[in-house]
């Protein structure tokens, strides 16, 4: 299977939803779903990004630059990874791997960290496959995943 990853956009809403209820999402109307999803499009701290292939969006990914730090300005500077989800019916085909993959390249331009959670027994195996190791955290069955991308 062949996996493209791209910048999101506005059209994918469409396929994207479904995904983000997957996820599990508060309960704001849809609508307000969307124009959130709208808003971070247009924010350069984001990366908003998206698994494709011939049918369609196959998962997707959300990280967020938290900017320089207050005292150390860049040199600690983190992006943290919030989703990643592959759509069921295609994972363990390479799908989460590229979504990784591409928000590393995104965040090795940008920060000196990408860090995230998962859960213990339902995502921390997929990272773990790929070689990284979860470090306790104050929610125990959510490790964090930290990898460090030297400097910028």
């Amino acid at each position: 299977m062949t996996t493209d990853v791209r910048e999101l956009t506005a059209a994918d809403w469409p396929q994207l939803w479904p995904m983000l209820r997957d996820m599990g999402v508060g309960d704001e109307p849809a609508e307000t779903h969307r124009e959130r999803f709208l808003r971070l499009l247009a924010d350069p701290r984001w990366a908003l990004l998206g698994a494709v292939d011939a049918a369609g969006l196959t998962g997707y990914a959300a990280a967020q630059d938290h900017g320089p730090h207050l005292r150390s300005g860049d040199a600690h500077r983190t992006a943290r990874l919030h989703d990643l989800y592959v759509r069921p019916d295609v994972r363990r085909h390479g799908v989460g791997r590229a979504l990784l993959a591409a928000v590393t390249r995104w965040a090795a331009g940008r920060v000196r960290y990408l860090e995230w959670q998962a859960h213990r027994e339902r995502a921390a195996p997929f990272y773990e496959r790929l070689g990284h190791r979860g470090e306790p955290c104050p929610q125990p069955e959510y490790p964090t995943f930290i990898v460090d991308l030297g400097g910028r």
